[in-house]
């Protein structure tokens, strides 16, 4: 198989990806609307933070949804291994909305507690902070089961930022059912935590997107890839390299054959590495096998 080619079907990949995404959007529209209207009726800072930020994961799925669109693209003379790529730089657009949303919620947290705002209608808040809850949860599994499926290192990304609203919602009930109790500070110092979880979710969502920009993998399926290369009959060494193009982790293999091969068994010994490789990384989508320039004759 060619690194060109791959034995996963990706339209439907890509067609579960894009439900995915359109229905996360249209929940959380949903969700946003109702928070930031009972945010206005309330005067409540952490919840319309929330909701602001529910908001914000609308224009995440746009983002998601363009490097998907993007990403489908045939590769060309100028981009030969494609543009799966655009999906982890989309990835990057989703870090970028996770620490605008905490530099938002922080700056509203404090201007709440500076001015000693009050809160009216707390316990109508919590309802809102509960539908946050429940909207985002839901959300956020649907994403995340689909992420891991197709092996999407930007739609898990973009879970955990759902999964990132729901504590954010949390956040915001705790607050309010302090004010409840007579703490008016309770719905700054609220916001103050959320910031905190959004800025600890934004380090490893950067992390995970950088670590695939750099050509990060995973060791062990480098070793898998390689032990499995070894066990085919004629393979004297095998030496792995990979790579994450998006949702596809590329393997090439540089095998050491015996001396005295024709070009047409060094070919048939290769085609079966690239079986066994299959076989032994299931994330593999792209395997490539050559033998060493010096290991094969004409």
């Amino acid at each position: 198989m060619s690194m060109l080619e791959t034995v996963r079907d990706d339209a439907a990949d890509r067609r579960a990806a894009n439900r995915a995404m359109a229905v996360s959007a249209a929940g959380l529209a949903i969700t946003a609307v109702v928070e930031l209207a009972l945010a206005l009726v309330t005067g409540s800072v952490a919840l319309l933070g929330d909701g602001l930020h529910n908001l914000s994961d609308v224009s995440t799925s746009a983002v998601v949804f363009a490097g998907f669109w993007i990403s489908r693209r045939p590769p060309t003379a100028r981009y030969p291994y494609g543009y799966e790529r655009a999906e982890d730089l989309s990835g990057l657009g989703v870090a970028l909305v996770i620490w605008l949303s905490a530099l938002f919620a922080g700056y509203e947290s404090v201007r709440k507690l500076l001015d000693a705002a009050p809160t009216s209608h707390p316990a109508v808040g919590m309802a809102g902070a509960a539908i946050g809850i429940v909207g985002n949860q839901l959300v956020a599994r649907y994403k995340l089961k689909v992420g891991r499926r197709i092996r999407s290192a930007t739609l898990i990304a973009d879970a955990r930022h759902s999964w990132l609203d729901a504590i954010s919602s949390v956040g915001a009930l705790i607050g309010l059912a302090l004010v409840v109790a007579g703490y008016r500070w309770g719905d700054p110092i609220a916001g103050f935590a959320v910031t905190l979880f959004i800025c600890h979710v934004g380090v490893e969502v950067t992390r995970e997107m950088v670590h695939r920009l750099m050509d990060g993998v995973d060791p062990d399926d480098l070793d898998a890839a390689k032990a499995a290369a070894a066990r085919v009959p004629g393979v004297r060494s095998a030496e792995v390299r990979g790579r994450w193009m998006g949702r596809t982790l590329a393997l090439e293999v540089e095998t050491g054959l015996g001396d005295g091969l024709n070009l047409a068994d060094a070919d048939r010994i290769n085609a079966s590495v690239e079986e066994s490789v299959r076989a032994a990384v299931p994330a593999a989508g792209l395997v490539h096998a050559h033998a060493h320039s010096t290991a094969a004759t004409a």
